[in-house]
């Protein structure tokens, strides 16, 4: 049987591998808020895998936690999708001619890759409704309540 640390800290390192996945193989680009949501997972796995030497109630409830913070970003998101509030980012809003002068000027100023807006949803499974944010969100809650309830478990 797996032990849970490390079974939190292979889902955790799960998450942001499928989404960086989802970007090369499958041609995706991410938005601000959705890179913002992967670091909370990177630090849950850490602590997680933590949680195997040092002690494991206080590693897997930080884990547990952290994981959680990236449910707190992808609500954001959601919200930001669904036209609820507007992005906190700045950069989350489609690129503009900003203040260049000439289409030069313009080409010179564009990144290599477009930058996506965070209020454009993107849906993986066609035919159901749910963004790449909403199942993040779904994701996060459900792996952080693991964590949290084996942080609580004795032995």
């Amino acid at each position: 049987m797996i032990p849970l640390p490390l079974l939190v800290a292979a889902l955790a390192a799960a998450a942001p591998l499928l989404a960086i996945a989802s970007e090369r193989w499958g041609g995706l680009n991410p938005c601000a808020l959705c890179l913002w949501q992967r670091w909370p997972y990177w630090a849950g796995a850490v602590l997680a895998l933590l949680a195997l030497v040092l002690p494991r109630r206080l590693m897997l409830t930080l884990a547990g936690l952290a994981i959680l913070g990236s449910g707190a970003v992808a609500v954001v998101h959601v919200g930001v999708e669904a036209r609820w509030w507007p992005s906190p980012l700045p950069s989350c809003s489609a690129p503009s001619a900003g203040n260049a002068a000439s289409v030069e000027e313009l080409m010179n100023a564009l990144s290599d890759r477009p930058a996506k807006p965070c209020d454009d949803p993107t849906y993986l499974i066609p035919g159901l409704p749910v963004s790449m944010a909403g199942m993040n969100l779904a994701y996060a809650l459900g792996l952080g309540a693991l964590a949290l309830w084996g942080a609580r478990r004795r032995g």
